[in-house]
């Protein structure tokens, strides 16, 4: 029964001490303990399995609790000490709430003292600063008043004075008064309302219209625009008149110097009339020679009458420009019939003189304002075309081609009364270009001459294969012209320009290039089989000389030279033109043109290589391959063709040394047009023995290497063939190899002959194996079975491709080839 009453007793304590987690962890916070009879998850059994761990700790016992029960006794003391403790806490707190009561009405009523008093110094500190902010208010209208008054007394006495001392001329006085007047008159804007200031007002603008009226009274008076002579000079009143014309409406400013500038160059437009003889452009330095002794006249005598900032010598000049533009504008209209280039190009540069004198001389700040002044932007030079030295003189040589890639020098900073003057010339410069027509006509002219007299470029010289020197020249009148037309105008003159630059070069090309282009002789005398048995080294010539070869080259590289530099020229007069004209330079058409005559050089070349060796492919065909009984060296028909090559190749290859790309597309062109040639020849080499067909494949082999070296053939620098050359030599030569392999094949039994022929040439035209079987040599009833053969063991082409009678194979090394073919690759290898 006891225990029974501890055991309910522990789990009634231990229902009554059980903590939420939240209590838990700020106990153990507060009072961190590491003692295990602390912890919330504290395990009876656990904790004297750990006192007695083994029996033999048993014997201690009595020791653990005496420990224990000396430890709940202390418990117990201090739990009894804090009960007792807190027994009083209730009184004294509730006594500790009365005095804080206490305390804070006690403060509440300080605070309340506190406020009545600051509202009453508030109330003081109010009607203190009432009257200083009244003062304050009468200090600045008192202020104002006085500062009005004053500028009142000023404007009123300014205004009488500034009638008097206008009465009385004294603009020097006048014109720093009127000054001050405005600047005061400002201030009474808005007291406009009142009658008295509204009417100082009105008198300072009678004084200013009087001033204006009666200093353009005085500036007729001293510069009348009737008469002859101007009475007097320049006087101290009319430079203070000057300052004050500064202050009024710059309407009267722009009057007195535009009547000023008139009376000034009224000479000049009796001198230079229309009808005058030195109206004319043969005298135009005249009036030029005019405006410069007038320009000093005007320093001398006017320099310091007129203020610096009006500018007055850059607008008489100016004004000059203008009138001078009109009147030459108007003389060349009626005697337009009289104009000649010369004459025209004079006056042009004579002007253009000027023009660039007025820049060194003035800033040209008053042509802002002036209409028909077009200024031109800065457009940079590249370094990517020929033009880039500077301008030629009218004597200057002829410029070499090292000359033409050196750097531009920087440009002058662009003239801002360029066209003042000149723009004029513009609706004229038709006769320059009609000029520039007819010398370029008579140079072509020149240069077909010169060069039936002198001759075509001779081999072994510095000229053959060069660029013809006639190019240079046109290019460098070209350029010439260019320039100079780009002074004169840049507009429509320049498209008119470009419009004749395009017919001389078509011109060049066809009469220069082409037209002396040699022709192919039909007459000439081809191989015969008994020639081709000799094999001797130069008992054959080629259609064209040596020195045509040169010519055809030297041709080329004038068009290659004439291509580039047109495409370059073209560049130039797109930076020369006005930008809205540039979409209309357009020199395709000129760059295409030399395109077709470098084709047609390389043509020419692949077609008088090709002719040459016609005759050896020819008697090839024609020899009795089926009676050849051994296989030996190359046969004469080939030494022929490799006789031809070395003597053209090198030929062309040295003189197209500075073009090495037409080489190679003469190399690619000569045999994509030879190896077809060489294989329809072998169609024709028929009946061919098993011995005859060994010979073929070993002269194909020798022709083979031949073309694989044909770039570099007879030089003693090596170079590799380009790779696309490579692969066509390759390709179209390894056909020719398989075509007699497969004639050296045994034709029994036929399904395997028709599977070789298959697999080795990959082609699936009957055509082509009806002339296999023709070389075989065999009879009509065999071919018919052959082909019928042929047709079944086609591969069917596959789904969605072109019923075409080619295929696509590749061209497997036979696994096994016959006896023959071994010995003929080790003959093949003896040799090379």
């Amino acid at each position: 029964m006891i225990e029974e009453e501890e055991f309910e007793f522990a789990e009634d304590l231990e229902a009554i001490l059980h903590l939420t987690p939240e209590v838990q962890l700020a106990i153990e916070q507060v009072f961190p303990s590491q003692d295990p009879l602390d912890r919330a998850d504290f395990n009876a059994v656990e904790y004297i399995n750990t006192l007695f761990p083994t029996e033999q700790s048993l014997a201690n016992i009595d020791d653990v609790v005496n420990k224990i029960r000396l430890k709940i006794r202390r418990l117990d003391d201090n739990i009894r000490t804090v009960v007792r403790g807190q027994t009083n806490v209730g009184q004294d707190g509730r006594q500790a709430l009365e005095e804080a009561q206490i305390a804070i009405q006690q403060l509440f009523g300080k605070i309340k003292d506190i406020k009545d008093k600051a509202e009453k110094s508030e109330q003081m500190v109010k009607e203190i600063t009432r009257d200083i902010k009244q003062l304050d208010h009468a200090k600045r209208h008192l202020t104002t008043s006085i500062t009005t008054l004053n500028h009142l007394h000023m404007l009123a006495g300014g205004v009488d004075s500034l009638e008097a001392m206008t009465r009385k001329r004294q603009y020097g006085e006048v014109a720093n008064l009127l000054q001050g007047v405005v600047n005061v008159l400002e201030h009474f804007h808005k007291y406009m309302g009142i009658p008295q200031i509204r009417q100082l007002s009105e008198r300072v603008k009678a004084a200013q219209s009087e001033l204006g009226t009666q200093i353009l009274a005085d500036f007729e008076e001293a510069f009348p625009s009737q008469g002859s002579k101007r009475p007097g000079g320049p006087s101290n009143v009319l430079r203070d008149a000057c300052l004050v014309a500064n202050v009024l409406d710059p309407r009267i400013k722009q009057e007195i110097i535009k009547k000023f500038i008139r009376q000034h160059l009224s000479e000049y437009l009796v001198l230079f009339q229309e009808n005058q003889d030195v109206a004319w452009l043969d005298k135009i330095d005249r009036r030029y020679a005019w405006i410069k002794r007038q320009l000093v006249d005007y320093e001398e005598k006017y320099g310091r009458m007129f203020p610096e900032e009006w500018c007055m010598t850059e607008r008489i000049a100016v004004e000059f420009c203008h009138i001078t533009r009109v009147e030459l504008a108007k003389v060349m209209r009626t005697r337009a019939k009289e104009i000649e280039v010369k004459l025209l190009l004079f006056a042009i540069q004579r002007t253009t003189n000027f023009e660039g004198l007025l820049a060194k001389r003035f800033t040209g700040c008053t042509l802002t304002d002036i209409p028909g002044v077009r200024k031109r932007p800065e457009s940079p030079l590249e370094s990517t075309n020929p033009f880039l030295e500077d301008e030629p003189g009218e004597d200057g040589g002829t410029e070499k081609d090292e000359d033409l890639a050196k750097p531009r020098k920087p440009k002058a900073p662009d003239n801002p009364f360029h066209g003042i003057v000149s723009k004029c010339f513009e609706p004229h410069l038709y006769v320059y270009i009609e000029s520039q027509d007819k010398n370029l006509g008579e140079l072509i002219d020149r240069f077909v001459a010169d060069f039936r007299a002198q001759g075509p470029p001779k081999a072994g010289t510095e000229e053959g294969g060069a660029v013809l020197p006639s190019c240079a020249d046109l290019f460098v009148y070209y350029k010439k012209c260019m320039v100079q037309c780009s002074q004169l105008s840049t507009g429509e003159p320049m498209i008119a320009l470009t419009t004749i630059f395009q017919k001389f070069l078509r011109e060049y090309a066809w009469k220069i290039l082409s037209g002396n282009l040699p022709k192919s002789s039909s007459n000439s005398g081809g191989l015969t089989i008994s020639s081709l048995l000799k094999e001797k080294e130069g008992s054959e010539a080629a259609k064209f000389t040596v020195d045509e070869l040169c010519l055809i080259c030297s041709i080329l590289s004038t068009a290659e030279y004439c291509l580039a530099t047109t495409q370059q020229l073209e560049e130039k007069l797109k930076e020369k033109v006005d930008k809205v004209l540039v979409e209309r330079i357009n020199l395709t058409g000129e760059m295409d043109t030399f395109s077709t005559v470098i084709s047609n050089s390389i043509q020419l070349l692949v077609q008088d290589l090709d002719a040459a060796c016609d005759p050896a492919l020819t008697a090839m065909s024609k020899m009795p391959w089926q009676s050849v009984e051994h296989v030996g060296d190359q046969s004469p028909y080939v030494t022929s063709i490799i006789m031809h090559i070395k003597q053209n190749v090198p030929i062309i290859r040295d003189n197209l040394a500075s073009t090495r790309k037409y080489f190679t597309q003469f190399c690619i062109k000569f045999t994509n047009s030879f190896i077809p040639k060489f294989i329809n020849h072998l169609f024709r080499c028929k009946p061919i023995s098993m011995v005859g067909a060994e010979q073929l494949l070993l002269d194909t082999h020798s022709l083979k290497t031949v073309l694989l070296d044909l770039p570099s053939i007879g030089s003693q620098v090596l170079r590799k063939a380009p790779a696309s050359y490579t692969k066509i030599v390759v390709k179209g030569m390894t056909r020719a190899e398989m075509i007699l392999k497969v004639v050296m094949a045994p034709h029994e039994p036929p399904v395997v002959f028709v599977d070789n022929y298959i697999k080795l040439l990959a082609d699936g035209n009957p055509e082509t194996f009806q002339k296999i079987l023709d070389m075989k040599g065999l009879k009509r009833s065999e071919q018919s079975s052959m082909l019928e053969l042929f047709r079944q063991r086609l591969p069917t082409p596959p789904s969605g491709a072109d019923g075409g009678p080619s295929l696509s194979f590749s061209t497997p090394t036979p696994e096994q080839e016959s006896s023959r073919i071994r010995k003929l690759e080790k003959l093949i290898k003896k040799r090379l």
